[in-house]
């Protein structure tokens, strides 16, 4: 499918850290989006090159699950000098956006394999949007979550992934801070650090990798030498 140029209006912004916004789109053109959990869309931003305004398009990974046609989020990070991040921190309610989509490979694989999903910052919002549809479209594959982030104050969507592992006894769900508190009784340490550890076998397993491109160069290692096919690890790269 060819993308598609779209618009769309904010209606609803999230703080959900000191660095990270959720941003609720509802969609104007087309009335409706029809995606596959996992993708993009593609933004337009205005950059700064040799003193002139330039129109440039910026990646973000839709959020949302595809059962929510009207209204997509997106969850983005503060990249400082970063234009696309600048600009949609930026966003105020009632402004409109124009965007492609849907773009994107990064997608679940139809099969009757276990689901690992291994991210790190904002690389969970594409992985959200596949556990959510998952989960709500009738799937009982076994599936692991685990998200790494840097401290307390990084935390966010926990008590959404708190309760889908709740309802959902074959999904479980485990975040681990790389420079926590004193205070934090969860995980410590980086996701790569604890996987070695975590994962026992890789037979029947398919991977799903989100985030810094060190973590996923170490983790796709890490399967592969346990004897997971190349094949079976997905990944997209955010930074």
């Amino acid at each position: 499918m060819q993308p598609v140029k779209c618009s769309a209006e904010v209606i609803d912004i999230r703080v959900l850290t000191h660095d990270v916004k959720e941003i609720s789109l509802r969609m104007i053109d087309p009335p409706q989006l029809e995606f596959t959990a996992g993708q993009y869309i593609s933004i337009e931003v205005t950059e700064m090159k040799d003193g002139h305004p330039r129109q440039n398009n910026r990646p973000y990974s839709i959020a949302s699950s595809p059962e929510e046609k009207e209204i997509i989020t997106l969850c983005v990070n503060l990249v400082k000098g970063g234009p696309g991040s600048t600009q949609i921190h930026s966003l105020q309610m009632g402004d409109k956006l124009k965007f492609l989509y849907p773009l994107g490979y990064f997608t679940v694989k139809e099969a009757a394999t276990s689901l690992l999903f291994v991210a790190t910052g904002t690389g969970i919002a594409p992985i959200k949007s596949m556990i959510v549809h998952l989960l709500r479209s009738g799937s009982r594959r076994p599936m692991t979550l685990y998200w790494g982030l840097r401290s307390e104050i990084d935390l966010y969507y926990q008590e959404a992934f708190t309760s889908l592992a709740k309802e959902y006894p074959f999904f479980k769900y485990c975040v681990t801070l790389s420079r926590p508190t004193d205070a934090w009784t969860g995980l410590r340490g980086r996701v790569t650090t604890l996987l070695p550890g975590l994962i026992q076998t890789v037979e029947n397993l398919e991977a799903y990798l989100c985030g810094n491109g060190e973590m996923i160069k170490e983790v796709r290692t890490l399967l592969i030498e346990k004897g997971m096919p190349r094949k079976s690890v997905h990944y997209e790269k955010f930074y």
